[in-house]
């Protein structure tokens, strides 16, 4: 008995620990993404074309995966569901990764990574439109997200606006090229921004309708394969509209390969089922809060392999951004316990006995007896009705 109790236990702890391993794992993929899509478009490749080849690798490491392990449960496909597919295919694959990544270019990759951090409030405000998010001022958990998401917002901001001395950790020889691409990319400083902010609603937008999908269609790794065939083809049009020169499309043993493989691989297949699963068991909100890390990661990637520079504001931004994440963690993990509370008083039994309930009905009766109503006790648990 000692023994299941502790496999029990441990079975518990590793279920709630999840998420958060898949989420800080996936941060760390998309902050090697952006290095190394950066360093890409440094030797010319297309990010139309990138986003192309991203989901064609996507597509196929994972739908051998979907075909064979989900072929039992996966759902009937119709009509209503791909046209949903072919929304998401336009939010993400499209709209998101080309406007983000035209947005980098014009800034830098740790502006970028920066601005992510607005994902969570984003993503929050439209999850309480649609009310997949519940509020209550009343309640300390509630409070605790709104105010989370605002000092994740502070922070944010923080690290964009100020500066400050620069840092050295290490000493580094990248100094001349950060300023001359930092230099560039002031010329496009605004249109770089407008670029991003309309990246990441496109990005809240995906979460809020995979999250309304995965009900109609609860089968993460068909949805995912889906997603990047769809968004492969939209890509690919898209692509051959902007990018005209053919050339551009050849791929060879360099940086352009190692960033369609990468990027196909673990930004699109391995993230999508990822986000799926934890959007499934925990939310929206509580996916995009992680976000604030991928930009600490991204500006520590910058340092030791881009050479760039590190500002006081970027770390004072960091501290602010990683309280409000643990603030919104707190909040959700209170909406998780509430909501254990809730189902387990939902299945407390009611006891099987006679109850005699005496009304003084005195006043409505002219003869000024007291009526005893008998009323059995129902068999069936709480929100039942009985026999």
């Amino acid at each position: 008995m000692g023994e299941e109790r502790e496999r029990s236990v441990l079975s518990k702890m590793i279920n709630k620990v999840k998420p958060f391993i898949a989420i800080v794992s996936l941060q760390f993929g998309y902050a090697g993404m952006y290095i190394i899509s950066l360093i890409s478009f440094r030797h010319g490749m297309s990010n139309f074309v990138l986003t192309t080849y991203r989901h064609l690798v996507a597509t196929v490491v994972i739908a051998p995966f979907a075909f064979f392990l989900e072929r039992k449960i996966r759902p009937r496909m119709t009509l209503p569901i791909f046209l949903r597919i072919v929304a998401l295919g336009i939010l993400e694959p499209v709209l998101d990764q080309n406007l983000y990544y035209l947005g980098m270019k014009a800034t830098t990759a740790t502006y970028a990574s920066a601005f992510v951090n607005m994902l969570p409030a984003v993503t929050f405000v439209l999850a309480m439109i649609f009310r997949l998010e519940k509020i209550n001022l009343k309640k300390v958990r509630s409070v605790a997200k709104i105010v989370g998401t605002s000092i994740t917002v502070v922070g944010a901001m923080v690290m964009t606006l100020y500066k400050g001395p620069i840092v050295d950790f290490i000493k580094s020889g990248g100094t001349e090229h950060h300023v001359s691409t930092t230099e560039s990319a002031d010329k496009h400083w605004v249109t770089g921004t407008i670029m991003i902010l309309a990246s990441i609603l496109s990005w809240a937008g995906y979460f809020i309708l995979q999250s309304f999908t995965l009900k109609k269609y609860p089968a993460e790794l068909s949805l995912t394969a889906w997603i990047c065939l769809v968004g492969m083809i939209e890509d690919g049009i898209v692509a051959l509209v902007m990018v005209r020169d053919l050339s551009a499309w050849k791929v060879g043993w360099d940086s352009r390969l190692l960033a369609a493989a990468y990027t196909g691989i673990v930004c699109s297949g391995i993230a999508y089922y990822v986000q799926g699963v934890v959007i499934r068991e925990r939310g929206p909100v509580f996916l995009t809060s992680f976000s604030p890390l991928c930009m600490i990661i991204t500006a520590a990637l910058g340092t030791f392999v881009l050479g760039e520079k590190v500002h006081l504001g970027s770390i004072l931004g960091s501290i602010i951004i990683v309280s409000g994440l643990y603030t919104v963690v707190w909040g959700k993990s209170k909406d998780g316990k509430d909501t254990e509370t809730d189902e387990k008083i939902k299945e407390l039994p009611i006891t099987n006995s006679i109850t005699s309930i005496s009304v003084d009905d005195s006043r409505l009766s002219s003869e000024g007896d007291a009526k005893i109503v008998t009323i059995p006790a129902s068999k069936s648990s709480f929100g039942t009705r009985g026999t």
